[in-house]
């Protein structure tokens, strides 16, 4: 579907990013620019796709070459 272009080191960070932009969000529910924090959607998702959108525009991969 979609061709890899993020590497292993990248997708955890990603996905732990977004994790925590997600859990920020519901902890601060007092917070005006809470809403903010819904931006860790992004990361998580590429993460676990393995695909990043600007890399692909940027011609950028993380992943190893193959040989």
């Amino acid at each position: 579907m979609f061709k890899s272009n993020v590497g292993t080191v990248d997708r955890v960070l990603r996905v732990i990013l977004g994790i925590a932009l997600l859990l920020a969000f519901i902890l601060n529910p007092g917070s005006e620019w809470r809403w903010l924090f819904l931006i860790g959607v992004v990361p998580l998702v590429t993460g676990l796709v393995g695909s990043c959108p600007v890399y692909t525009l940027l011609g950028f991969s993380t992943c190893p070459m193959r040989r």
